[in-house]
């Protein structure tokens, strides 16, 4: 394993340096500090001095990250979604009665974030990532070193496991119920910030399938961050148009609460003037008023998939399998695989049909 001095020698500096890179401080020159990464990407560096390979020493944590996604209005948001909270339910319910903890970490995208995600990987088994935190050739870098499941990533990524859920199934279940069962033709969709894969597959199949289905077309889009204040957010902004559409889909629930939220400050019934419908299915969405039409994809399961996935490839690596990173090509090591989980619509009232216990 390549040690902080084979840094240093490599890159042509002290090991000092090395470790301020590696820490993240501001006192070395960017063309060093490139250099630096460089020698440390191709040599696989594990930046912890403790670490001794996972085939060596196991530590009995694996890590989750995800990305940090801002709120204004409501403070828990600035540190966790309510969707990754199922999935750290689910992964914790994994481990329980095992020797294993989980490690968190969230942060905003960007370089910070992404050193600390190199450091995080010299203290772990293993690394549950919950959206697409990393570029893809950081990725690739990263599952070298240690063992990467993605939750909800790019299902094209080469070499890693992905476990992800049928997002274009579920909005086209939503498209066609809107269309089909109410009538509605003038559609909008609320989504989610351009870097999460989930958001970009969402929005380019409600286009897909509006633009096929006779009689239909869709407004502008309108973008959140999948927080509950950018659904707020986006509840004012299709206020201002010369009309409202007939009907609003959301890339996920907390946007369409926000949504809901702003239509009842405005006086804008729902779904007597505006049909709205999220997904996820999260909790909340069974208690607004009214209740929210959405597309339930199985959180708990994605998670405990990705966990027991994880805990696997952690169990052939401390076995002497190196293969079970799942590196393609190496004889005896099974193939990283993609793997989808359904979604089914949930019928509640904010659609336009009866609520529970009506009709």
């Amino acid at each position: 394993m390549a040690t902080v001095y084979d840094i240093a020698r490599q890159a042509g500096v002290s090991t000092a340096t090395v470790s301020r890179v590696v820490h993240g401080s501001d006192l070395v020159r960017p063309e060093t500090r490139q250099r630096v990464t460089d020698v440390i990407e191709r040599l696989g560096f594990v930046p912890d001095a403790s670490a001794q390979g996972l085939s060596t020493r196991r530590k009995d944590i694996i890590g989750l990250v995800a990305l940090e996604r801002g709120a204004d209005e409501i403070d828990i948001e600035r540190s966790s979604l309510l969707y990754v909270d199922e999935i750290v339910h689910a992964v914790e319910s994994v481990l329980r009665g095992s020797e294993v903890s989980l490690l968190l970490s969230f942060g905003p995208r960007g370089a910070s974030f992404q050193r600390r995600i190199r450091t995080l990987s010299g203290k772990v088994d293993g690394l549950l990532m919950a959206e697409d935190v990393l570029p893809r050739s950081e990725l690739a870098a990263l599952a070298r070193r240690v063992p990467v499941v993605l939750i909800a990533g790019p299902a094209d990524v080469a070499d890693l496991d992905t476990i992800a859920v049928d997002n274009a199934g579920g909005i086209r279940a939503v498209v066609s119920h809107l269309a089909s069962a109410h009538g509605y033709r003038r559609l909008c969709f609320v989504s989610g910030p351009a870097d999460s894969p989930d958001a970009r597959q969402r929005l380019a199949v409600f286009e897909e399938v509006v633009r096929t289905t006779a009689r239909c077309t869709a407004d502008r889009p309108i973008h959140g961050d999948f927080s509950e204040a950018s659904g707020s957010d986006a509840g004012r902004a299709l206020l201002t148009r010369p009309r409202l559409p007939e009907a609003v889909a959301c890339a996920n629930d907390q946007m369409a609460i926000g949504l809901l939220r702003e239509f009842r400050r405005a006086g804008v019934a729902v779904p007597g003037d505006v049909a709205v419908t999220g997904f996820d299915d999260i909790y909340p969405s069974r208690m607004t008023d009214p209740p929210l039409t959405t597309v339930s994809q199985p959180l708990r399961e994605l998670g405990s998939m990705a966990a027991r996935r994880l805990l696997d490839r952690v169990d052939r690596i401390e076995r002497g399998d190196h293969a079970g990173h799942g590196a393609r090509g190496v004889p005896g090591a099974p193939p990283p695989t993609a793997e989808v989980l359904p979604t089914h619509l949930v019928i509640r009232g904010s659609c336009g049909c009866p609520a529970p216990g009506e009709g």
